[in-house]
């Protein structure tokens, strides 16, 4: 009996010891074949199921297309669709042969209804072919550092030589968010277009169910095909902290999105960088005083993953002078700012206080005595 007894206290402390603390989250089971959750700002990896096996990715494909469009500029000139290029089997936007549309137009054509017309038309408009532009995308998916990405379509239909990671797709997300007219359309749940020959209006609706259902949600895309299952990329953004989601073939992805986010959320935390900038200074030329103090225009918050501080360090690029006068908040330079040694924003350095320009007074050189001595002469006369 005793024995018994001392068994059931072992087994209790055992329990007690091993059971996770109280609110701790645990890292939720889910579907998805693979599947990773970052932090947007510095690209740490929070979660991750085989997040470097290489698999088809449906039309999350479409993110490289957009991003590579958006990027081109001129987005609002009209132009007439190639009736080639819009000929493609899957979703899409309602393209007809001559339409008259924008840059702009085929972003929210790709990133709302994942028009496969949309995307056929980016890559013939940007590079002349599927081929030729399928060459862009993998170009630019190697600065980006997806080692395991290869790019053919350029909407994600598939080919057995057209796969990514879940880990490449975060790194592309984490790129096309800094974009802020991606972040604008990808967020949007539906828009009111003008298109058509001639354009009409007509309205666009995004296919991403996440951006109702999970509180934060902005973005990003959809995709699916018989080959790659349903695969999700999405982004929330909750108390100043970002965090990207990918599932690839996930027959749940919307519940294993809104699961991973609860997880992430609940070992991030946004924290104050402490960082001192206030012994800047800029040289002034014709000032009342030969250099002011300046100031970054803003400093981010930095984001701490499981309780860990982040190493916080800037870099200030100050100009070699500014010209007086100079007023309160005149840019000044630029500085970067690093979390752990990567690169998480921008800000402008602008100035602190104010400087008054310096009026020399004007005293008369020999040219001038000659002109006016010639003067004389000529009034005498």
């Amino acid at each position: 009996m005793k024995r018994s007894i001392l068994c059931i206290l072992i087994s209790a402390v055992i329990l007690v010891c091993c059971a996770p603390s109280a609110g701790a989250a645990s890292v939720p089971t889910i579907s998805a074949k693979a599947a990773i959750l970052i932090d947007a700002q510095t690209g740490k990896v929070i979660s991750g199921k085989n997040q470097y096996d290489r698999l088809p990715m449906a039309s999350t494909t479409k993110i490289m297309s957009a991003l590579l469009l958006m990027e081109s500029g001129d987005l609002d000139t009209e132009f007439r669709v190639d009736n080639t290029a819009i000929l493609v089997e899957g979703s899409s936007m309602g393209l007809c042969p001559d339409d008259v549309v924008t840059k702009r137009a085929l972003c929210y054509g790709m990133l709302l209804p994942s028009g496969n017309d949309a995307a056929n038309e980016t890559a013939f408009l940007l590079a002349g072919s599927g081929e030729k532009f399928a060459d862009m995308m993998n170009k630019r998916a190697e600065k980006l550092g997806m080692r395991d990405t290869h790019f053919v379509t350029p909407s994600g239909l598939h080919d057995d030589d057209h796969y990514s990671t879940a880990y490449d797709m975060a790194l592309l997300t984490r790129e096309a968010l800094k974009n802020e007219t991606f972040r604008e359309i990808c967020g949007t749940a539906k828009a009111k277009l003008q298109f058509g020959n001639p354009p009409y209006e007509r309205w666009l609706v995004n296919t991403n169910k996440l951006l109702s259902l999970c509180d934060g949600c902005i973005g990003v895309k959809t995709g699916f095909t018989d080959e790659a299952g349903r695969c999700l990329v999405s982004a929330v953004e909750r108390n100043g902290v970002t965090l990207i989601c990918v599932t690839l073939n996930d027959p749940n992805d919307w519940n294993d999105h809104i699961r991973l986010y609860n997880y992430g959320f609940s070992k991030v935390k946004s924290v104050d960088p402490g960082l001192d900038l206030s012994d800047i200074y800029v040289n002034v030329a014709g000032g009342d005083t030969g250099k002011i103090r300046v100031m970054p225009a803003e400093i981010p918050k930095y984001t701490s993953v499981n309780g860990s501080v982040p190493k916080a360090t800037y870099e200030a690029a100050v100009e070699k002078f500014i010209y007086a006068p100079v007023a309160k908040g005149k840019k000044a330079g630029v500085v970067r700012y690093y979390s752990d040694g990567v690169l998480i924003g921008t800000s402008d350095l602008i100035a602190a206080e104010e400087c008054g320009a310096v009026i020399k007074e004007y005293k008369p050189g020999l040219d001038d005595k000659i002109v006016d001595w010639i003067k004389s002469i000529i009034k005498k006369e």
